[in-house]
């Protein structure tokens, strides 16, 4: 294919560029049509970038919950409530809803106010960031559950919801396929997917029913380390038989819960007498799975939300000598800053949480929120910053993430510690997992935008448009008016 002009990166000059091979193997100007050019593409001035990769996405449950009733408008549980009524859900079948944040709602979501607006019915409610599931008193005992509340969270959480009833798994596949293309036409040309399942096995079966849009990197859950030693899986290699598309990833282990949630594990305690949090993992049980994840060339992907969390997270990867990756990281004391950079630990953030969180965090982080979400001095301190949107959590598209790196609002509300914004060349690095130029040679994973991001207000970037994206040199987007 040859690209003809196109504008090299932000502000760039104008230029033609070909592919062959799956890669950038000339960039000029005037190129001239090769007979193995088997298209050539105008990009009409468009701006030529890296392809956008989310680096933290929940595959299945964000192709599902996209059918969802969606939740995050809630004031109240009762309200949370009310919103399943209008959803045109036929008789007989389970009501699902997610997007909820009960940290500061006025009253308590219980199973009882949900018999009473949906009587009789199996309805399961997810909360933002996936560490609650409110269940109604129908469901409960359909999963043959009994439960006080019917409000469950971490462990117990995430152990139902494996159980909750679901569509097929050729309707999953379709749907997570669907999910991939509405990324792709964002820019998106990798994903990391950090589901709770055979990651492995699921995206090869993906991959015979038709090319994918995005390259995966297959993260292992903590329940397959044995199968996936087995296997000889090593981080990073490619997965036999999917064409350079499926790598594995790093073996995901949760050392704390989640804010929304309150078990975010911090070093000071919640208002309230409510605690420090909930610490999944001690170390003397985290540092030996570590331990014998890196000693098979698996390195870890610990999920750290709280400061202590965090300082133990990074005390783990400098007992076994390991590198890894930290995920979320969204309280950080400022003497483990510099920790990450020194053990070589990527800390895998995202964006879009930090203006959904903001009241949240001031209310249970008073007095520490100039840590939180502390993206800038992460960069300054040399740490590696790679973005995802834990979709579900948010949406699978970078442009969100992006926006609120740099603008810390996604309202109109003042810039939330706005010492700790991004620049927009450092957004779109991290955005890339670390791609800043279009270079001969570069994998030709690419994207193209209408008009140039940096032409853009800030939070205009949310609504980019995107005229075309390329997977090793294919279109797997193109915008036709």
């Amino acid at each position: 294919m040859l690209l003809r002009r196109v504008r090299l990166g932000l502000r760039g000059p104008l230029a033609d560029v070909r592919i062959s091979d799956r890669k950038v193997t000339e960039i000029g100007t005037g190129l001239a049509s090769a007979g193995s050019d088997s298209e050539v593409f105008d990009g009409d001035g468009g701006t030529l970038l890296p392809g956008l990769v989310d680096s933290h996405v929940h595959a299945v449950q964000w192709a599902g919950f996209r059918r969802h009733v969606p939740l995050g408008s809630a004031g109240s549980a009762a309200e949370a409530a009310e919103l399943l009524t209008a959803a045109a859900v036929p008789a007989g079948e389970p009501v699902f809803g997610s997007g909820f944040r009960d940290a500061l709602w006025p009253d308590r979501p219980h199973k009882d106010l949900l018999e009473r607006v949906l009587p009789g019915r199996r309805v399961a409610m997810f909360s933002a960031d996936l560490h609650t599931l409110w269940l109604s008193p129908a469901m409960l005992a359909a999963l043959g559950r009994e439960h006080p509340t019917g409000v469950l969270v971490e462990g117990d959480c995430m152990a139902t919801t494996a159980a909750l009833p679901s569509a097929p798994v050729e309707v999953r596949d379709r749907w997570v396929r669907e999910a991939v293309e509405a990324a792709a036409a964002r820019g998106v040309t990798g994903i990391m997917d950090f589901e709770y399942a055979d990651t492995v096995t699921d995206w090869l079966r993906r991959l015979e029913q038709g090319p994918l849009p995005v390259r995966v990197r297959c993260v292992i859950a903590r329940y397959l380390l044995d199968e996936a030693i087995a296997r000889g899986h090593r981080t990073g290699e490619v997965v036999p038989d999917s064409g350079g598309l499926l790598t594995v990833g790093p073996y995901k282990l949760f050392v704390d819960g989640s804010l929304n949630t309150r078990t975010a594990y911090c070093h000071d305690g919640y208002p309230g007498g409510d605690g420090h949090g909930l610490l999944e993992l001690p170390p003397e049980q985290l540092v030996p799975l570590v331990t014998k994840a890196a000693a098979h060339g698996i390195e870890p992907a610990l999920h750290a939300i709280g400061d202590h969390a965090n300082t133990i997270a990074l005390d783990a990867f400098a007992r076994t000598g390991c590198r890894g990756r930290i995920e979320h990281a969204q309280l950080v004391r400022p003497s483990d800053l510099a920790r990450f950079a020194e053990l070589g630990v990527t800390a895998g953030v995202q964006p879009a949480h930090q203006p959904d969180d903001r009241d949240v965090a001031d209310r249970y982080w008073a007095g520490r929120t100039e840590q939180a979400f502390p993206y800038a001095a992460l960069l300054d301190a040399g740490v590696r910053l790679e973005f995802g949107s834990d979709a579900p959590v948010a949406p699978l598209d970078p442009w969100d993430g992006i926006a609120s790196a740099i603008t810390r609002t996604d309202d109109d509300r003042p810039p939330w510690h706005p010492e700790q914004a991004l620049s927009l060349p450092d957004a779109l690095r991290a955005a890339a997992r670390g791609r800043d130029q279009i270079r001969v040679g570069d994998a030709a994973d690419l994207l193209i935008t209408a008009v140039d991001p940096a032409d853009l207000a800030p939070a205009d970037l949310r609504q980019i448009p995107v005229t075309a994206t390329f997977l090793a040199g294919h279109p797997t987007h193109l915008h036709t008016p």
